[in-house]
């Protein structure tokens, strides 16, 4: 009897977990099932954003993956991701920090040549300070190298690029016209993603078969989520993503400041300042226009968007002039910040080389906000699947490094398929896709640590932390090889 009874339970766990594999393995909204055979491609990527599309770019300029069949979808209207005014006083919102590595992938598969130069700039120097004790730690190739280290005449002279994220999509769609060789449904939406089945000439049992909006089919032999933090890929896969909300809120707008900027126009400069409630950082943009994000409590940042322009230009100037117990105060103001700044300036010692030039206007309907969030999925790859970008990925902009995650995992994903195409071996298998996954997810799980543990450090307003960090800070300040070691880091360079 009890042998018997432990095979009954067996067959039903067995079941059970076929039931439970094939249930992880489906994605779907509402469709009808497909009434002809799907379409066979070798490589299927959802999501037409800045990692998709260099993901594409990357298989489609290296020889070894040129020939491979490879299709886009993308549900939101692709035109609109181009770059259309070019005007020098209208910048997007959406901005992002590429750093200097990131710059060489697009370059080395083709696609820099197609970037509007002239919206896009280059900074040299990071100004970076504790907003309760004012401990600063400054951020450029010069000072990162000491007498008894001499300076590399091939170091990089720049830390990071700045550029709208439409100059980047823009930039990546005329590569990939230039090439050729992918087709494209968008705007067209992923109704369902279910596994496939046997047929007379192909076995598709382990096979992504993705259903359109538009009633067609495609079978993937690899199907990439490049679709975002909700991403259908990932869902279909049955891989989790775990982390956390951090309450927090990213304000943006693009100003404009009443010059270039202290280092002028050859030497610019990024600052940010650790606010308890967040971080606030302006980042130069071309001539006289800069870029704000700043991460604070929902409640403020709900405040911040019902402000006038004369009222949000003065809390803004405030963020980096004076104490966080002003700024709590200006935030209860129902309205006139911009003369209440206006006196507590005349009462408070500011340094003004040592800070952002002053901001004196934002660009009408540039201002927004959006929740900041820590997710991390438990793996890149499974079988025919592989996730970048936000979708495996989702970190705090502190550092500023979220898209530069995107781009390294699209580099790393050519390279490991151009590896299995090279050694003849099934692009899509969990044996193939391995290397991408132990190179990417170390690093990015180790770049997630780091700022979410600074946030939570720069979140203590008081006590015997404070103290603490601001000697940490002190030292790397001093230590030029080891302040080096960071800027290399966070460029990708070392």
């Amino acid at each position: 009897m009890p042998s018997r009874l432990l095979l009954q339970m067996h067959r039903c766990f067995s079941r059970s977990h076929v039931v439970q594999i094939a249930a992880r393995r489906s994605y779907a909204s509402t469709s009808p099932p497909p009434s002809s055979p799907p379409e066979i491609y070798d490589v299927v990527c959802v999501g037409g954003g800045p990692a998709g599309l260099s993901l594409l770019s990357g298989l489609r300029t290296s020889k070894a993956t040129s020939n491979l069949k490879v299709a886009l979808i993308e549900s939101q209207d692709l035109q609109k991701n181009k770059l259309y005014n070019a005007s020098p006083d209208v910048f997007s919102n959406r901005c992002s920090s590429l750093t200097p590595a990131s710059v060489k992938n697009l370059n080395d598969m083709g696609a820099w040549l197609h970037v509007d130069a002239s919206r896009v700039q280059p900074y040299q120097e990071m100004q970076v300070w504790d907003g309760v004790s004012d401990s600063r730690i400054s951020f450029d190739w010069a000072s990162a190298t000491t007498p008894f280290a001499p300076r590399n005449s091939s170091q990089p002279k720049t830390i990071a690029y700045m550029i709208e994220n439409l100059n980047i999509t823009s930039t990546l769609l005329s590569r990939l016209s230039e090439l050729g060789g992918v087709t494209t449904f968008s705007p067209i939406r992923v109704e369902s993603i279910e596994l496939g089945q046997e047929t007379p000439d192909l076995d598709l049992r382990s096979w992504p078969i993705v259903t359109l909006s538009n009633g067609k089919t495609l079978a993937a032999r690899l199907l990439v989520g490049a679709d975002g933090a909700n991403s259908p890929v990932r869902t279909f896969a049955g891989i989790p993503s775990r982390g956390f909300d951090y309450n927090r809120h990213g304000v943006v707008a693009t100003l404009k400041l009443e010059g270039p900027g202290w280092g002028g126009p050859e030497h610019k400069i990024a600052y940010q300042r650790f606010l308890p409630t967040g971080p606030v950082a302006m980042l130069p943009l071309p001539g006289n226009m800069a870029s704000l994000v700043w991460s604070t409590v929902p409640e403020r940042a709900a405040k911040l968007k019902t402000l006038s322009s004369e009222d949000f230009t003065a809390m803004v100037n405030a963020a980096f002039r004076l104490s966080t117990t002003d700024l709590g105060f200006l935030h209860t103001l129902p309205a006139g910040q911009k003369d209440e700044v206006a006196w507590r300036e005349q009462h408070t010692s500011i340094n003004e080389w040592n800070i952002p030039m002053r901001v004196v206007g934002v660009l009408e309907g540039s201002v927004a906000s959006f929740p900041l969030k820590m997710r991390h999925a438990d793996t890149y790859t499974g079988e025919r699947v592989a996730l970048v970008g936000d979708a495996a990925h989702t970190i705090h902009p502190l550092a500023g490094q979220g898209l530069n995650q995107g781009q390294a995992d699209a580099a790393a994903l050519v390279r490991t398929i151009e590896a299995a195409v090279l050694h003849g071996q099934d692009i899509g298998s969990v044996i193939s896709l391995e290397s991408y996954n132990s190179e990417r997810y170390a690093a990015n799980n180790a770049l997630l640590g780091v700022c979410d543990k600074l946030h939570r450090l720069y979140s203590v307003e008081s006590g015997p932390l404070v103290p603490l960090r601001s000697l940490g800070l002190k030292a790397v300040d001093m230590m030029g090889p080891l302040k080096g070691f960071f800027m290399r880091s966070a460029a990708g360079t070392g």
